[in-house]
Formats: C-alpha cells, sequence, structure tokens
C-alpha cells in the first residue's frame, strides 16, 4: 500500500511539474507580449492560470514554487541563458529570428538545465520537447532537443 501511495505522489509531481513548465513558457510568452511586471504576471497566473477552468477548458495543477522559481529565475539570468542558446544556435541564426513561444520554451529549458542540477537532464530536455509538441510539429521539437541537448553537454559535466 505505501509503495502504491508513493507512487501516486510522484506521478501528481511529476504532473504537477509539467503543467508548471508548460505554465512558465505561457507566463514569459506573455511578460515579452505585453511587458507585464513579474510581480503582476506571477500573481495573474497563481490567481487566474494555475489549476483554472476558461473557456471550458481545465488547466492542470501547477507547483506553484517550481513555476515561480522557473519564472523568476529566467527573468534574473535571461542575459546568460540567452547566451547559452545563441551558442547552440546554427551560424547565422539568432535569438531574436525565433518565434515567441520558442525563445520561450528554450529559456526555461535552458534555465533549469543551467540552474536546477536536482533534475534530471534526459528529464529536462523531455519535458520541453512535450511542451513544444502543444506548439509545434515534429521538426521544431527535434530543435528543441538538439538545442537543449547541447546546453546540458555544455553546462552538466
Amino acid at each position: 500500500m505505501t509503495n502504491a501511495k508513493n507512487a501516486n505522489a510522484k506521478n501528481e509531481r511529476s504532473r504537477s511539474r509539467s503543467a508548471a513548465r508548460l505554465a512558465a513558457a505561457q507566463a514569459l510568452y506573455q511578460q515579452e507580449m505585453e511587458g507585464t511586471p513579474l510581480a503582476n504576471l506571477l500573481d495573474e497566473f497563481h490567481q487566474h492560470r494555475l489549476g483554472a477552468t476558461i473557456e471550458d477548458v481545465q488547466y492542470a495543477h501547477a507547483e506553484i514554487a517550481f513555476f515561480d522559481d522557473l519564472v523568476k529565475g529566467v527573468d534574473a539570468r535571461r542575459a546568460e541563458i540567452d547566451a547559452a542558446i545563441t551558442d547552440k544556435l546554427a551560424s547565422g541564426w539568432s535569438l531574436e529570428r525565433l518565434d515567441r513561444p520558442m525563445r520561450q520554451i528554450l529559456r526555461v529549458g535552458a534555465y533549469e538545465l543551467i540552474a536546477r542540477p536536482d533534475v534530471p537532464t534526459a528529464t529536462v530536455i523531455s519535458e520541453y520537447v512535450d511542451v513544444a509538441d502543444a506548439f509545434y510539429d515534429k521538426k521544431e521539437k527535434g530543435f528543441v532537443n538538439g538545442v537543449l541537448d547541447g546546453i546540458a553537454k555544455a553546462v552538466r559535466v
């Protein structure tokens, strides 16, 4: 019985972290589009998005502390994160050339690789490939995988 409870708790945490990752990419996209101050952005997501039902769509419960860490971390370390991403782009490509959702997915994934050594590399890459799947086709998912894999090799030894 205890093993079943532990497995259920682990699965629930995994789902809530997956939801936090997707929400973080969405929040950072909104911040870039609207220039929403960080405190207002976090409050809006806490009060109205995470776990809410919007237009008949039930949003998954997200681990709020993890969500906050991702959004605040990207905001605080944007220059470092953008440099890590830019370093892995093909010659002639720039971060500005990527569309906004892709930039945010890569930023959050890069932040997690750089700042969250408690999360296994394979988990981070897989999760952000899944986030990309919500917005893109196979080609773009492969792009996310390749860029984040390159960043992981550079920042995790």
